[in-house]
């Protein structure tokens, strides 16, 4: 059976940045770790196969490329969503 190696990548965002950021990317144990360390700080997790491949395969540090800002975008506005319930939830 082929079983799939879970993968993961952060970005970040920084309004003085030219674009988001990969700061971190790793399958299986990392890729748990990348999660984990997430949950522990109450970050919110986007499940995207297809972007995830993308991201693995660019350096850390490297700005998102141009023609991932789309998708990028929409897990932005995704997430800005869930702080704001979080907010109102407060």
């Amino acid at each position: 059976m082929d079983k799939k190696v879970k993968k993961a990548a952060a970005i970040k965002y920084n309004a003085t940045d030219e674009a988001p950021k990969l700061i971190a990317k790793g399958a299986g144990i990392v890729a748990d770790k990348i999660l984990e360390v997430a949950q522990e700080n109450t970050l919110p997790v986007y499940k995207d196969e297809k972007l995830v491949e993308e991201l693995t395969k660019m350096d850390l540090g490297d700005f998102i490329p141009p023609e991932l800002y789309q998708v990028v975008a929409e897990i932005m506005v995704f997430v800005s969503d869930i702080d704001r319930l979080y907010d109102k939830v407060k």
